[in-house]
């Protein structure tokens, strides 16, 4: 192999020069050991060696301009091949591993003779004994002089060999950081390592037909093994960890996790100086995102074989490292949301659930090594800080320290409120980096993994209206259905935030129509915000031009809308009331007939609450009873409330209905317990006016009973309440005494009156109005 290189080099140098064979006096070894009764003068020697080393110096530097100029053209030409260690990973835009294809002949040339140069570099400064000769190989600036200069023919004959040896390992590490070149001078220095490191045999340099890519996750355990003892790196190390992560960052990360999951201090000299490099950091960030992303354990196959697995956990550690060297400052903000998901992701998985028993014995070690927090959770908390500092959004970590927005992601139950918390405050002034965060937590909520569901929404709804609804509005509105089912109240409430965005947009409000069953659903839910955020998604849709409401869908909703004009939120009261407007208005020709029935028990509602306290809910309540009017065609009435004449209305309404006086006296009757005034009395004179067409009707005496006993609860009664009352009493009398009212089945009518007539609950919410009849 010595004889290889020699030939090489020979080949490339200059006519002019020459070089001593390696078996001439002017080669001396770096020491040799005191024969017996004889010591070795070498100084001439060494002034020749130096000379030597010079030129084979110069000559290896003109190797590698020749070879740089002969594959420059076909390495600028060739077609990027991904890195085999990197299969299946998908790389960010601006921040692909892929390295640029080598010509057979280059490789063999350049990239062998530097793989082998790395491998002496490794083992340079380390004593190797040599059992066979019992000497020290290599070359040292020492001036020790010898007491004798006489050598046996044997000795000399052995030192020969090992000077041959000494030049052809020179000649590939030539260009080690640690060999200086002053003024043609070559001096190469040696340190004593604390501990011995056996370097490889020669027998490793040899040629091997097991290819380089293969022999990478050794070369990165050996280095690592020096650094346990060499705490510092010097340039050419430096240089050797940087170039193999950019050319196998695969196999580098992964062989690195392996041999150090816990980032021992050797471990974290070298990812530091990873990160010290930019372009470096890109190619290996995919891999350790790939690590972070598959919990807890990841398997992953490097060059050699090797498939063990590697702890997520270690990977963000690692993260954690790497994100402090202000050099990789660029590539964080190229990663940023995947990075940002990740670590989002752990803080969430490390939370809800118990770390698996390895995950605990491999945390514990970290705690050993580092002084970490207790938990895991807290430690990814802090690489969400470190990144968010590196992309200079130090203000965002400021403010959800000041609202304890940190200690709130740490706690399962509260947990998708901080993240809630923390869309909101990022969105402020990272809107990029937000819409690309939402689109990596839509991947992991197509999943449909309880565990970070809820908190993974809770960011997503906070970022929707940043997002090109072209793009991916079928994928949100798939999951906002499927969590609009769920059980979980807190699911419901953030998929119906997310449907209120949705319906903002025309081509979304379109397809929502096909939630319209679900959403109706919802309205009978006791949670007075889950209702609310309901009806605001049915009346941003109904808003957008060219959108009616279905001949299906209008009796059911306006059916569902009558209980929630008497609902105790008044917001709630005001959505009902317009929304039951808007249904009137847009429905298809074919739905108007079947909503008539439900128009028409509307009446009586909305002329009580005409005189709410409230005047955005007495306004409304004017206005769609205007627009019922009309959709009954009944233009007397609809005269009278354009008029306002509010008690004429109420006699024309009984006037015309006088069959169905009973029914519309026990409608009014719920509202005798309200805890509004003005509707209170709107009632009682709506039934005064009521018993007057009720008479002779045989469910008159029964109802007239229940009116008596609902207004007797009335704890301040009005004096209109007073006068029903009696004059409700005395004609309940006469139904009494007068013989033969009581017909068949009247009590059965009676019972089954009662069962019809909702509970006295009280209505209304507090505000101003105007009370009475006009």
């Amino acid at each position: 192999m010595a004889e290889k290189h020699q030939g090489l080099f020979r080949g490339k140098k200059n006519k002019g020069s020459s070089a001593a064979p390696a078996k001439q006096r002017d080669v001396t070894p770096r020491s040799q050991p005191l024969q017996e009764g004889a010591a070795l003068d070498c100084t001439q020697e060494q002034e020749s060696t130096r000379g030597r080393f010079c030129k084979t110096a110069q000559m290896f530097r003109q190797f590698l301009r020749i070879q740089r100029r002969k594959t420059g053209s076909t390495a600028a030409a060739g077609t990027a091949e991904p890195d085999s260690g990197l299969t299946g990973l998908q790389a960010e835009p601006d921040g692909s591993p892929d390295s640029a294809e080598r010509s057979e002949d280059f490789e063999t040339s350049v990239t062998e003779t530097w793989a082998k140069a790395l491998l002496m570099s490794m083992t340079e400064d380390v004593a190797i004994t040599n059992n066979d000769n019992e000497e020290t190989q290599g070359i040292t600036n020492t001036d020790t002089r010898p007491n004798s200069v006489e050598h046996s023919k044997d000795s000399k004959a052995a030192m020969n060999k090992d000077r041959s040896k000494a030049a052809m390992a020179g000649d590939v590490a030539i260009t080690s950081a640690k060999t200086r070149e002053t003024q043609g001078l070559t001096i190469t220095s040696t340190m004593p390592a604390p501990t011995v490191i056996h370097a490889p045999t020669m027998d490793f340099l040899k040629e091997s037909a097991v290819p380089f890519q293969q022999q990478v996750p050794a070369i990165v355990r050996r280095i690592h093994q020096r650094l346990v003892s060499h705490v510092s790196v010097d340039a050419r190390l430096q240089i050797n960890i940087v170039r193999l992560a950019e050319e196998h960052p695969a196999d580098v990360v992964l062989t690195l996790l392996r041999c150090a999951p816990t980032c021992d201090r050797a471990a974290t000299v070298m990812w530091r100086t990873i990160g010290s490099s930019s372009p470096t950091v890109k190619k290996v960030l995919p891999t350790l995102l790939c690590v972070m992303e598959d919990w807890p354990l990841h398997s992953m196959f490097t060059s050699d074989g090797d498939n063990k697995d590697v702890f997520a956990l270690a990977a963000t550690l690692v993260i954690w490292l790497i994100v402090q060297v202000p050099e990789c400052h660029e590539a964080m903000i190229l990663y940023s949301s995947r990075l940002f998901v990740a670590l989002l992701f752990h803080v969430v998985i490390t939370t809800q659930q118990m770390p698996p028993e390895e995950v605990d014995n491999f945390w514990r070690a970290c705690r050993e090594e580092h002084r970490f927090p207790s938990k895991p959770n807290r430690f990814a908390v802090q690489a969400m800080k470190a990144l968010l500092c590196r992309l200079q959004c130090d203000h965002v970590v400021v403010a959800m320290e000041r609202k304890h927005g940190w200690d709130t992601l740490l706690c399962a139950h509260t947990q998708h409120y901080a993240v809630g918390l923390l869309a909101r405050e990022m969105r402020r002034v990272l809107i990029p980096l937000c819409s690309r965060i939402a689109l990596y937590l839509l991947r992991h909520l197509s999943m449909e993994e309880p565990c970070w569901e809820l908190p993974f929404l809770a960011f997503l709804v906070e970022v929707l209206e940043r997002l090109d609804m072209s793009k991916c509005g079928g994928r949100i509105l798939k999951i906002m259905s499927r969590h609009l089912q769920s059980e979980c109240s807190q699911r419901r409430r953030l998929a119906l935030r997310g449907l209120v965005v949705l319906s903002k947009d025309l081509l979304m409000a379109r397809r929502i129509g096909i939630l319209s069953q679900q959403l109706v659903d919802v309205l009978g839910d006791a949670d007075g915000e889950v209702v609310s955020m309901s009806l605001c998604v049915f009346t941003n849709v109904l808003q957008h031009q060219d959108i009616l409401v279905s001949s299906t869908t209008a009796p059911k909703l306006a059916e569902a809308l009558l209980p929630l004009f008497d609902h105790d939120n008044s917001h709630v009261q005001l959505l009902s009331i317009q929304l039951f407007c808007k249904v009137m208005e847009l429905v298809v020709d074919e739905g108007k007939k079947p909503l008539k029935t439900i128009v028409n028990q509307s009446l009586d509602k909305l002329l009580i609450y005409c005189h709410d306290e409230n005047w955005h809910v007495a306004k409304a309540s004017r206005e769609t009873l205007l627009r019922v009017t009309k959709f009954l065609k009944r233009r007397a009435l609809e005269q009278l409330v354009k008029k306002g004449n509010l008690w004429k209305f109420a006699e024309g309404l009984l006037a015309e209905d006088r069959s169905r006086a009973a029914e519309h006296l026990r409608r009014a009757l719920p509202y005798l317990q309200s805890p509004q005034g003005p509707l209170r009395e709107a009632a009682v004179r709506f039934m005064g006016t009521a018993g007057r067409y009720l008479k002779g009707q045989p469910a008159e005496l029964h109802v007239l009973t229940q009116a008596l006993e609902a207004m007797s609860k009335d704890d301040s009664p009005s004096s209109t309440n007073l006068e029903i009352r009696a004059i409700f009493g005395q004609r309940s009398a006469e139904l009494r005494s007068s013989a033969g009212f009581r017909e068949p089945g009247s009590q059965e009518e009676y019972q089954e009156t009662v069962k019809r007539t909702p509970p006295l609950n009280g209505t209304g919410a507090p505000g101003t109005a105007d009370a009475g009849y006009g």
